[in-house]
């Protein structure tokens, strides 16, 4: 208890007139109690108790002057001790007085102690009672005003006067910028004011004893070491001598009482001293009418601001577009604003009393009361969602915040419904957008493998059917090359699995009624499942239509077919069923890039070992397979999921361990009717005497092709790209078939040149054939309606029926337009016996299948790379025909000719160019000419007619 704070019981209190004038006394005076118990201090005493650092009454003095005073407190019933000398801790001698009273209420006994200064200062005796008026005025001051600025600048004056200063003032401190700031300042006649802001720096280094809470006194500013570098700027304001007196509170400086003397100046205890009361007394007063100052101002807006929050808080509760709550402990709803009933439809009188737990979604039910439970235990739920039934039986999304107080829960509540919606469909967008990225890497990447696999497949196939023939009658030989066949077959169905998982290969589509297409399988399942599984079949009635490709559908049947065999061990049920299905939106947006509509729904179901859950979300990934090493690709359920998705359709999977597994495939209803597919007997290998266009830009695949439909009869022209066959075309020479590879380089494309063709030669049919479409026939999946496609790689026997197949059904020509095409070329004459043919080309790999031709037809080829070695095989051979490029390094086909010529003038010279009009060759009985590209037939043309020359 602080000397100012007594109890409220002590009678002096209650009359503050009395309290002034004790206040106003020069000397200090006190009431204790019998044990010493501070009741009342004055102004004057309550000073140096707190100069004590907060000493108690007691403490104040000295052990043996703490006893004295202790003694004349515990005698009670004394009259009264006067004038005995005590000394107080820190050393000073003070006269004290001692007079009983008792209280009128309880006659307990009180004592009124007096403390006086031992002795007045020599020659001070009137400065001391002008300090005594000075402090009785200043209480005056202190009791009277009201505005702390006027409070600080009439104490200043009070100071400045009595002590005969140049200036007096009271500032606040900014100890961190280390100013001052003076608000309005006492100054004698003749003096400046400082008001303002100004740097202690700016006058010397006694900040450091304000900011450590010390008085910095200054006698002589020019001799002083903390000013004497700023003696000049002291003078300027006139403070060669002044008292900076610090004003602290919670441990820090806050503000400054000072005096400026402009001339120096001794300065007495006393006058120190009785600045020190002053500063103390004019903190407390200024401070405490700050106080009662903002304490009045809140008070006067606290009804204003309590008004306005609480219409705020109104407004809020009202128009807030969140679910904002009150209830009890036992979650019972107490308040819910009108959010509640426009979110979930409850209204308030069906709401309020009923537990909030009634709303809840019943699977959701568990963890609220959890969350419950939390709450109860004092923790605020920062972060819950959960379901909430609105009265029309559907359930919004709600997601919470809950904070508990006194017994209550305070909640407020967002509906997320439709933002968790939107995540799960952006989730589901960003699924699909990285399977699309997926699917399409794949895709480009299977492709790409597929078309030159299916080129190497291809020279490989069609040169073991050219051998066929050769080795015919050899059995060892022909059983070789019918295991390497068997090899090819299987990569090729390999290239086609990888092009039907990448969604890649071209669809022929037809309109099908599954339930009849089912049924024609039925024979071919039970083979291909052997006896000990049984199958069976259920059709719906009205089954629907749809379009797809019937040789994909029955390639992924019987996949699914051998799948469930394996999964059986050889040994259960297999059930094949086909009906209508509708799906819907909700199913659609659950299901990637599904579109709702009605579907014709294929299932396959066994009663297998089953899956488990982790490996059913695997099984339709590229080469994952669940069989033992060795017996699949993994390729199998890829393949099926590639062209299920390629149909515009939708593959789901359905199983557990030790249940069985059930497959649904869902195609797209079709509303066309049904196209009849007519099964027709494959009729025996037969070839033609048409002139066939062959454009393929890989060399290999290019001469095996044409070697085979050569033996085939036919007349073949050769180009190695879309260029190349468009100006073969524009030659003249009637064409009746352009088998075209569909991806080749060059600017030309092949469905350009299929048009382009059409337009110069009517009537032409056209034959697309490649590993890869790459979207250049194939749109949607599906080959473009009219177009004709062979797939590599093909056999023999396929080319033959594909190309008779297309020859047949092609429009012919008029006869206008067979009278006016140019003629074809003479039928190739057989050469009566074999020559010796010289073959000069650069390229080794066109010499080599030159060579590759003449030889297969009973010729002898020597092969020359350059003028230099034709000339040098022509002295040392016996040749009957140069075959010669044009175009070579060093000299011409043409040069080499005429050097040859020398020594035999009679040479046969047939010249191959790429060069239609064959500029600088000059023609004659024993020269012709041959456009590349040619195949076996051109070749063998001209050298009949050579020979025939």
């Amino acid at each position: 208890m602080t000397a100012r704070s007594m109890p409220s019981t002590f009678a002096l209190q209650e009359h503050a007139l009395v309290t002034h004038a004790f206040d106003a006394l020069p000397f200090g005076f006190t009431a204790v109690s019998a044990t010493g118990e501070l009741l009342y201090a004055n102004a004057w005493m309550t000073a140096r108790l707190r100069d004590g650092a907060g000493q108690g009454f007691l403490n104040w003095w000295t052990d043996d002057s703490r006893s004295r005073l202790t003694a004349l407190l515990a005698a009670g019933g004394i009259e009264g001790v006067r004038d005995i000398g005590l000394t107080a801790a820190d050393g000073t001698a003070w006269r004290v007085s001692v007079e009983p009273w008792r209280r009128p209420v309880d006659g307990e006994p009180v004592f009124m102690v007096g403390v006086y200064p031992t002795v007045e200062t020599p020659g001070d005796a009137g400065g001391a009672e002008e300090r005594r008026l000075a402090l009785i005025e200043v209480s005056n001051l202190l009791r009277d005003l009201e505005d702390p600025t006027d409070i600080a600048y009439r104490v200043a004056e009070v100071l400045g006067r009595t002590l005969r200063v140049s200036r007096a003032g009271y500032g606040t401190v900014d100890t961190v910028a280390e100013t001052i700031t003076v608000e309005r300042d006492w100054n004698a006649p003749g003096i400046q004011t400082i008001a303002g802001v100004l740097n202690f720096r700016d006058y010397g280094s006694y900040i450091d004893d304000i900011k450590a809470g010390r008085t910095a006194l200054v006698t002589d500013a020019y001799q002083d070491p903390r000013t004497v570098n700023t003696a000049d700027a002291l003078a300027g304001i006139s403070a060669v001598a002044f008292i900076n007196m610090p004003v602290t509170e919670r441990g820090g400086v806050v503000a400054l009482l000072y005096l400026n003397h402009a001339d120096p100046r001794e300065w007495l205890e006393e006058e120190i001293a009785f600045v020190r009361e002053v500063g103390n007394r004019t903190r407390v007063a200024v401070e405490r009418r700050r106080a009662e100052g903002e304490l009045q101002q809140l008070a006067l807006s606290l009804e204003r601001q309590v008004a306005e929050r609480t219409s705020e808080r109104d407004r809020i509760w009202r128009l807030s577009s969140d679910i904002l709550l009150v209830a009890d402990a036992d979650t019972r709803l107490l308040s819910v604003n009108p959010a509640w009933t426009a979110i979930l439809g409850w209204s308030e009188r069906e709401t309020l009393g009923r537990s909030y737990l009634d709303f809840v979604h019943p699977e959701d039910t568990e963890r609220m009361g959890e969350e419950t439970g939390q709450l109860a235990d004092g923790v605020a739920t920062l972060r819950f969602e959960n379901r909430y039934r609105t009265a029309d039986g559907g359930f919004r999304q709600l997601s919470w915040r809950a904070v508990p107080s006194d017994g209550m829960i305070f909640a407020v509540a967002r509906d997320v419904t439709t933002e968790r919606a939107r995540d799960a469909e952006l989730d589901a967008a960003q699924e699909q957008l990285r399977q699309a990225q997926k699917m399409d890497a794949i895709g480009n990447l299977t492709g790409g493998v597929a078309h030159d696999f299916n080129n190497l497949l291809q020279v490989i196939s069609g040169n073991l059917q050219l051998l066929g023939t050769d080795v015919s009658g050899n059995e060892r030989a022909e059983r070789r090359v019918a295991n390497a066949m068997a090899g090819v077959t299987r990569g090729s169905k390999l290239a086609a699995q990888l092009l039907a998982f990448g969604r890649r290969q071209p669809l022929a589509p037809k309109v099908v009624n599954i339930g009849r297409f089912v049924r024609d399988m039925d024979e071919l399942l039970r083979r291909a499942l052997g006896e000990a599984i049984e199958v069976e079949t259920v059709i719906a009635g009205g089954l629907w239509n749809t379009l797809v490709d019937p040789s994909n559908v029955e390639n992924a049947l019987l996949n699914l077919a051998i799948n469930a065999r394996d999964a059986m061990d050889g040994q259960g049920k297999l059930t094949v069923e086909a009906g209508n299905a509708l799906l819907d939106d909700s199913y659609a947006k659950t299901h990637g890039d599904l579109r709702p509509g009605q579907y014709v729904m294929l299932a396959v179901t066994d009663t297998g070992s089953g899956m488990p859950a982790h490996i059913l979300d695997k099984v339709f990934d590229p080469f994952f397979t669940t069989k033992p090493e060795g017996r699949g690709t993994g390729l199998g359920l890829s393949m099926v999921y590639g062209f299920v998705k390629q149909s515009g359709g939708h593959i789901k999977m359905y199983s557990e361990p030790g249940e069985g597994t059930t497959v649904k495939i869902y195609l797209p209803r079709s509303m066309q009717s049904e196209d009849r597919i007519v099964a027709i007997e494959e009729e025996a290998i037969r070839g033609g005497d048409e002139t066939i266009l062959v454009a393929e830009d890989d060399e290999a695949v290019r001469e095996t092709v044409v070697g085979m439909l050569a033996e085939l009869g036919y007349r073949v022209l050769k180009a190695r790209d879309a260029e190349s066959a468009l100006s073969i075309v524009e030659s003249g020479i009637a064409i009746d078939l352009l088998f075209t590879d569909v991806v080749m380089p060059g600017p030309l494309r092949s469905p350009e040149l299929a048009r382009k063709a059409a337009e110069r030669q009517p009537g032409i049919a056209v034959l697309f054939t490649s590993g890869y479409t790459e979207n250049a026939i194939v749109h949607g999946g599906r080959l473009d309606e009219g177009v004709e496609l062979l797939s590599k790689p093909y056999t023999r026997e396929q080319l033959a029926r594909r190309v008779r197949q297309v020859l047949g059904s092609r429009v012919p020509r008029t006869i206008a337009e067979v009278a006016t095409a140019p003629s074809a070329p003479a039928p190739v004459t057989p050469v009566a016996e074999p020559l010796r043919v010289l073959v000069l080309e650069d390229d080794a790999l066109i010499r080599m299948s030159i060579t590759e031709m003449l030889e297969s037809r009973g010729h002898t080829a020597f092969e020359a790379g350059d003028g230099n070695e034709a000339i040098r095989l022509h002295g040392a051979e016996a040749i009957d025909v140069l075959l010669a490029d044009v175009g070579l390094p060093g000299m011409s086909g043409v040069d080499v000719a005429e050097r040859l010529r020398e020594t035999q003038p009679d040479l046969p010279v047939i010249y191959a160019t790429g060069d239609h009009m064959a500029n600088g060759v000059t023609r004659d009985d024993h020269t012709t000419i041959i456009i590349k590209p040619y195949g076996v037939a051109d070749l063998m043309d001209a050298l009949g007619r050579i020979a025939r020359a």
